[in-house]
């Protein structure tokens, strides 16, 4: 049983920053991608960060710069945000198996919430 478990959310103000963690446990293949995703309320599920076994990266636009995906080799990733705006407010979830284009992914976790204020 694979479980990953998201932790770190939180109230931050515009401008602040959230260090974001994501624990997988479980029969889980060390080498596999991983992502970061969020939900905003009324609008889609989109990836923020993704990381591949060999530590390459990938962001879209709205967070380039301002967020940065690591992993360690216990299948544990973070996310590092800093310049929080408030329309990074959503519930982030992390991921693992993913596709190489982070179009899926086999395994979720809980999701942690992210609100920033104006």
């Amino acid at each position: 049983q694979v479980q990953l478990v998201a932790s770190g959310g939180g109230l931050v103000q515009a401008g602040g920053t959230l260090r974001l963690s994501c624990v997988a446990s479980g029969s889980i293949p060390s080498i596999n991608a991983m992502g970061w995703y969020r939900r905003a309320p009324g609008k889609q599920r989109e990836l923020v960060a993704g990381i591949t076994e060999g530590d390459s990266t990938n962001y879209p636009d709205s967070v380039k710069g301002r967020f940065t995906i690591s992993r360690d080799r216990k299948n544990t990733i973070y996310l590092q945000m800093n310049s929080l705006k408030p329309e990074d407010t959503a519930v982030y979830y992390c991921a693992a198996l993913c596709t190489w284009n982070y179009a899926s992914c086999r395994y979720w976790g809980q999701g942690t919430q992210v609100t920033v204020s104006q």
